[in-house]
């Protein structure tokens, strides 16, 4: 039985993924995905991990998620569902390892050599970001520019930015820590070659941070990889819609399996 691993993305820790985790093990239950549970692991430098120094590097980030998750005990192989910068800490375990990595789920993520900088990062988000390097101290006014900038539901508005500011309060990560994160995704590169396990991207037609022209570029140079798109939902895909998240991987989930037992059945049959 496989282990979920979940990793958030730059700044954020476990607890940003909200009810996320709950509704999709649910999902899974009800679709008989046949996995064991979600572990929520954190990036060096965010939630539990807040005290550690950021590395500069994504290769370094996901060594050290991965060191996590063997002292944990956390059996391989992975089924792994990283966003944004967890993407590519993801995408870089699934190419340098993959007898660890069984399934591969990236949301709304993005990386060279598929995709330009302005791609990567909106110009239109260039002056949130600007405003929220000066209000990184203030923690309800930091949280007010991240939901503006990646969250297109705003119904839970008040509530998110409460609780999100009281996660900085808790475990804050620094402004050090987040120039660290930010500059190693910006110099990240992935391999060309798909992984070999299976991948789905999921992505938000209205990401208002990262265009979702990357996630259909990794899709295209990555022929057997999947893609869904949301119509309405920002960069926080799994805080806009959650259920359709969770139903999208477990639809997908299906299909692989489906897939599977199709080819083991023609080879049985050859």
């Amino acid at each position: 039985m496989s282990t979920w691993i979940l990793l958030r993305g730059l700044t954020r820790e476990a607890r940003h993924w909200g009810s996320f985790p709950a509704l999709f093990a649910r999902q899974r239950e009800s679709f008989a995905a046949g996995d064991g549970p979600g572990t929520l692991l954190e990036l060096p430098g965010n939630g539990r991990e807040h005290a550690l120094r950021a590395p500069p590097g994504v290769p370094e980030m996901m060594m050290s998620v991965r060191s996590r998750a063997a002292a944990l005990g956390l059996p391989a192989p992975y089924r792994l569902l990283a966003m944004s910068l967890g993407g590519m800490v993801g995408t870089a375990w699934a190419q340098r390892y993959p007898e660890e990595i069984e399934h591969l789920v990236l949301i709304n993520t993005s990386m060279r050599p598929f995709c330009n900088m302005t791609q990567r990062l909106r110009p239109a988000a260039w002056s949130a970001l600007a405003q929220l390097a000066g209000a990184w101290p203030h923690p309800e006014t930091s949280e007010r520019i991240i939901h503006a900038l990646t969250c297109n539901r705003t119904d839970t508005a008040n509530e998110d930015i409460a609780a999100w500011a009281e996660i900085r309060r808790t475990a804050p990560v620094s402004a050090a820590n987040a120039l660290r994160q930010l500059w190693a995704a910006a110099r990240f590169r992935a391999d060309r070659q798909a992984p070999r396990c299976p991948v789905l991207l999921l992505s938000s037609a209205s990401d208002r941070l990262v265009d979702p022209a990357c996630s259909a570029r990794i899709a295209a140079q990555w022929k057997e990889a999947a893609h869904a798109i949301h119509p309405t939902a920002g960069h926080d895909l799994p805080h806009d819609d959650p259920a359709w998240t969770a139903d999208a991987i477990c639809k997908w989930l299906l299909a692989v399996e489906q897939g599977r037992q199709l080819e083991s059945k023609l080879k049985t049959e050859a």
